[in-house]
């Protein structure tokens, strides 16, 4: 988890204290919030949200499900018991971590048979099912007010992680007066799925809504801070114009004054291009273009020109043709093509026949290709 240092740090104590105000009225104990990668997200998470939480006497229990995809009710149960039992924390997790070392040394998870699948499985919810179950005993018997706070939450959401979110969903039930939760997350079509599919184990759980993005006031600041450690001071007009170029990425806009520091004398246009060069890298775009597949490719480069009526015939001919087919390919193929982009997180649906690249630099890398 990498965040900027506490100098170049955007406070934004309002809104933390907002989303506090609301989890302390009672009427819900969990809310949910999205927004693309790199949009400062975890920033505020763990640099706002957490220390406002904290004085208000909540011990939180941070986790990005990303970090662990494999294993997220290991990363979540993980970080649980080190906020409830910091002093015996590294006993307790050696005792139960125990059982899945032996799940992985047996082999176990190296099978590709169905059946051999399916007690993987069953192997690993029991064990997931074990850890939640004991930090749960062990938060009762605390007095601590907690909110834990799942960052890329979506993971959750995986038809394998289904047992353990159905455990999870009921263990957090139980203890709503006490145990608070915030999920995050960077798509926005997995989580409204999560959230308001009825075959879903969080349905209906949590308020989702999106989370609000930095914009001018965000730029001012730093361009104040420029202004203090250099004797070049940066226009706020192409500060500005930079941070627009550069999809108005927080990430992307700090990259952008680290080089204009280091190279004042480039001025900021040079550092603008230096950047853009570096983060809408044509090398990590391109590998991640070749491992899709064909009818993914050719349906994500329709979705970067904003073309309508992705299932429609025109669309399924054209398709069709492209790969070679004397027919168009069916819309059952697309329909499974547009989940697989969405199931990678590649691109999130706004409406019905309606879809978005989730990375707007990735976007803007397709629409540049030939």
């Amino acid at each position: 988890m990498v965040t900027p240092s506490s100098q170049w740090h955007f406070a934004r104590p309002a809104l933390a204290k907002a989303y506090l105000a609301s989890l302390n009225l009672g009427l819900s104990s969990a809310r949910g919030l999205f927004a693309r990668r790199r949009m400062g997200k975890t920033e505020f998470l763990v640099q706002d949200f957490m220390p406002a939480a904290q004085a208000q006497g909540y011990t939180c229990a941070y986790v990005n499900l990303w970090e662990l995809k494999s294993e997220p009710a290991v990363a979540l149960v993980f970080a649980l018991h080190k906020a409830i039992e910091p002093k015996n924390f590294a006993k307790i997790w050696e005792r139960l971590n125990t059982p899945i070392k032996k799940i992985k040394a047996s082999g176990k998870f190296a099978g590709t048979a169905e059946a051999g699948v399916e007690a993987e499985l069953e192997d690993k919810n029991k064990v997931t099912g074990t850890l939640l179950m004991h930090v749960m005993a062990e938060f009762d018997k605390t007095r601590k007010k907690v909110v834990l706070i799942i960052d890329e939450a979506q993971v959750l959401a995986n038809a394998e992680n289904s047992v353990f979110a159905h455990a999870l969903r009921a263990a957090l039930d139980l203890r709503k007066e006490r145990l608070k939760v915030l999920f995050a997350g960077s798509s926005e079509t997995t989580l409204r799925r999560m959230f308001g599919r009825a075959s879903e184990p969080f349905y209906n759980w949590a308020a989702l809504e999106p989370f609000p993005l930095l914009g001018s006031e965000f730029v001012e600041s730093l361009v104040e801070k420029v202004a203090e450690i250099s004797r070049v001071p940066l226009p706020l007009t192409d500060a500005m114009a930079a941070f627009d170029a550069l999809k108005q990425t927080p990430l992307f806009f700090r990259e952008y004054l680290d080089r204009y520091l280091t190279h004042p004398f480039d001025g900021g246009q040079g550092a603008l291009d230096v950047t853009k060069e570096k983060v809408f890298n044509d090398a990590g775009f391109e590998k991640q273009w070749k491992d899709l597949l064909p009818t993914d490719q050719l349906l994500l480069a329709l979705i970067a020109q904003d073309a309508p009526d992705l299932q429609g015939n025109e669309t399924r001919k054209s398709v069709g043709a492209r790969l070679g087919l004397e027919k168009p390919v069916t819309a059952g193929a697309l329909q499974n093509s547009l989940r697989r982009l969405i199931d990678k997180n590649i691109i999130t649906r706004m409406d019905r026949g309606t879809y978005r690249i989730e990375d707007e630099a990735f976007a803007d890398w397709l629409r540049h290709q030939d």
